[in-house]
């Protein structure tokens, strides 16, 4: 393999900065030629990646079904007459996995459940001598989980948002992923998944056409209240688009890890670790912030070595040659700095006594101590979902998890003495803000007469 498929080494901070370490928003994406020319064939005119989804989603909304298998036809090459998975598919598919496949996705799936089993999820009513205050928690009703199919099936995204949702409670959970090009099969092992977790309900359809048919509903795919699961720049765009009329958990892009490593890192571990993240995909991002530039040299020489003989070679090249590196810093403290200004997905800890280093830790969609507690293990059974914010949004977002999953609504029973009470305090602040109704109507419990 060439010089510049193994990774690159900057020494610089701000020149890393402004190349790895920069964050580009949705608007700022530029699409290949190659793209650019499909959606042109596509429409017959040049149209831009946010036309093409807001022409694809006011199809479905406005065509049901009969527009959403014409763009299965149209962009996935399925020509079908049905988009719902009939049950008995979904039996064969579990029937044809592999048994050692099946036993990984049980014991996935147990590990996943037993996580979040274990988050606090609890509503409280506090009745004081004023009445009562506090919060119910309740589930939303129903629930879109995507999973996408691109170049590889990914039971394991199936899993990792279809349980929490189960945990909280959501009692109709629907799945849709891309029909297979030709025959429109889904694959064995996502039909293996919706099955050792219990799902009844999965549909034929990908891209943003399966992300309107969730937000508006079709004669076959019901309308949910909420869509989840990541999927590629056209799913993202359509969960933007529709959102609002439907509840989505984020606006999920590129995946991303970063890996603070000191002299004491294994070298062949921690390129093992950034090979895994750059096979996803030529946009993901595998970043390594060392103080120790014959690290980072003994990295990306066992990089290149071990390169060739890796299926999706062609992928990680690309991948480490334009979205990844090696970043060199002063120190470990800069280094978490610079961790914090970029807010991984993933964060891997391979340094001396990782613990000690967790509290410098403000913003990781996940942080993997040590070299036992590696990503990919977080990708498919340690436990957590392995739906992370992305593109920076670790500063602000969560991992997927069970409160994405329910709502909460406060409740109020103030009784009449308190209300009159709080009532002079309601009246002054709505005067104040020139809401002379609102004031009125606090003004009536002043003056009402006390309960015989």
């Amino acid at each position: 393999m060439t010089a510049p498929s193994v990774l690159p080494i900057i020494d610089d901070l701000s020149e890393a900065r402004a190349t790895i370490l920069r964050r580009d928003s949705l608007r700022d994406v530029s699409i290949p030629p190659r793209l650019a020319d499909s959606l042109r064939d596509l429409f017959g005119e040049p149209v831009s990646p946010e036309e093409a989804v807001r022409r694809i989603v006011q199809s479905v909304r406005t065509g049901g079904d009969a527009a959403l298998l014409d763009w299965n036809r149209r962009i996935d090459g399925a020509d079908l007459d049905a988009l719902a998975v009939p049950q008995d598919a979904i039996d064969a598919g579990l029937q044809r996995t592999p048994d050692d496949v099946v036993a990984a996705l049980i014991l996935a799936a147990e590990r996943i459940r037993a996580f979040h089993q274990k988050q606090p999820v609890t509503g409280w009513l506090d009745a004081g001598n004023e009445g009562s205050l506090g919060q119910l928690v309740r589930p939303v009703d129903s629930v879109g989980v995507y999973v996408a199919g691109g170049t590889a099936p990914l039971p394991s995204s199936l899993l990792m948002s279809v349980i929490p949702a189960q945990v909280a409670g959501v009692e109709e959970i629907v799945v849709i992923t891309p029909p297979g090009r030709g025959n429109g099969a889904v694959p064995d092992v996502i039909l293996a998944a919706a099955a050792v977790c219990g799902v009844r309900r999965i549909y034929r359809a990908g891209g943003a056409q399966a992300i309107a048919a969730l937000a508006y509903g079709t004669e076959s795919v019901p309308r949910v209240a909420k869509i989840v699961g990541p999927g590629n720049l056209f799913v993202t765009l359509a969960k933007q688009q529709v959102y609002g009329d439907v509840g989505i958990d984020g606006l999920p892009g590129p995946t991303e890890t970063m890996i603070i490593a000191d002299e004491s890192a294994d070298p062949a571990l921690a390129a093992a670790d950034l090979l895994a993240q750059a096979e996803h995909d030529v946009l993901a991002s595998a970043i390594l912030v060392t103080p120790s530039r014959d690290l980072a040299e003994r990295v990306s020489a066992e990089i290149a070595q071990r390169l060739e003989t890796l299926s999706r070679a062609e992928i990680i090249a690309q991948s480490l040659a334009s979205r990844s590196g090696a970043v060199i810093v002063a120190d470990l403290d800069e280094a978490f700095t610079v961790a914090n200004d970029y807010a991984a997905e993933h964060l891997c800890l391979l340094v001396r006594d990782p613990w000690a280093w967790i509290g410098r830790v403000r913003n990781a969609g996940g942080i993997f101590l040590g070299e036992s507690s590696f990503e990919v293990l977080g990708d498919y059974v340690a436990g957590p979902s392995h739906v992370m914010p992305t593109g920076g949004t670790a500063r602000f977002a969560s991992p997927l998890n069970v409160l994405d999953f329910v709502k909460i609504t406060s409740v109020i029973g103030l009784d009449r003495a308190a209300a009159a009470d709080l009532s002079k305090a309601a009246s002054v602040l709505a005067r104040a803000e020139a809401l002379t109704a609102h004031a009125a109507a606090a003004e009536a419990r002043i003056r009402q007469e006390p309960a015989q």
